[in-house]
């Protein structure tokens, strides 16, 4: 995101990649995201009712966002701060403002029956400011639908138990990333932020890169390891679950001080 702060500009977020990674980080990367029932799309989706007035916070190129309307029947409106996404968003026909989120903002073109996060708030230095707007923007009875990386995922286990943590161009550990969650620090930044989770689940994530590149898997037709990934999915949703995804309502006392 572009804006100001105490401590000078904010950088783009494909920016905070720089000096983790050889080469820079594709800002397309995450077009074309599969519309499929376990996996990303089709998780918001789900949580999404028909017809709803939804707020796509930090919408990029409005890949998913055109998804999530076709799904849907969303009355979808974008929130984009880089210009040149945004342009490309208003492309596909989608309403989208090219800005930063704000409560100026929020107030104007609000309220919406849900706000959505599709993998952004693991980009932000303070997500808990991006939430107590969001409450804000949301109409009576509306609720906050996001998606985040799971941090707990068996790869990144795995990696740690042999002392590595290493960056890479997209996915989990994307370079990007400045916040790795796992579902009780996700539900705590919730809590914290004056919601309460009411629905959680997990995406699939079969073309994750360790299944392209690690014994077994790799091995491994993708029909076969996207079999095996659902049924552990199933057992242990936090071990195989890519992506966290949950649907949050705000509680009437508010956020915590």
């Amino acid at each position: 995101m572009i804006g100001t702060g105490g401590a000078g500009p904010i950088l783009q977020p494909d920016a905070s990649s720089r000096g983790f990674l050889a080469q820079s980080v594709d800002p397309f990367r995450y077009d074309g995201q599969p519309n499929q029932a376990d996996e990303v799309v089709g998780l918001l989706s789900s949580m999404i009712p028909p017809n709803a007035r939804v707020l796509d916070v930090g919408c990029g190129t409005g890949s998913v966002s055109a998804h999530i309307v076709a799904n849907t029947g969303a009355r979808l409106v974008g929130v984009e701060p880089d210009p040149h996404r945004a342009a490309l968003a208003r492309e596909r026909g989608l309403d989208v403002h090219a800005a930063l989120l704000t409560e100026d903002l929020a107030a104007r073109i609000g309220p919406f029956d849900i706000v959505m996060f599709a993998d952004v708030l693991e980009h932000l230095a303070d997500p808990y400011a991006l939430l107590c707007i969001a409450k804000m923007a949301l109409a009576p009875n509306g609720a906050v639908v996001a998606s985040v990386p799971n941090v707990a995922h068996w790869s990144v286990r795995s990696d740690l138990l042999r002392g590595k943590f290493e960056y890479r161009k997209w996915g989990i550990m994307d370079a990007t990333h400045l916040r790795w969650f796992t579902s009780s620090n996700l539900r705590f930044l919730f809590a914290s932020a004056g919601f309460t989770v009411d629905a959680e689940r997990v995406t699939a994530g079969v073309d994750l890169d360790c299944y392209s590149e690690r014994l077994p898997w790799r091995r491994m037709s993708r029909k076969r390891r996207a079999s095996i990934v659902r049924a552990g999915i199933k057992l242990w949703p936090q071990l195989f679950g890519c992506q966290l995804v949950v649907k949050a309502t705000p509680n009437e006392r508010g956020p915590r001080s």
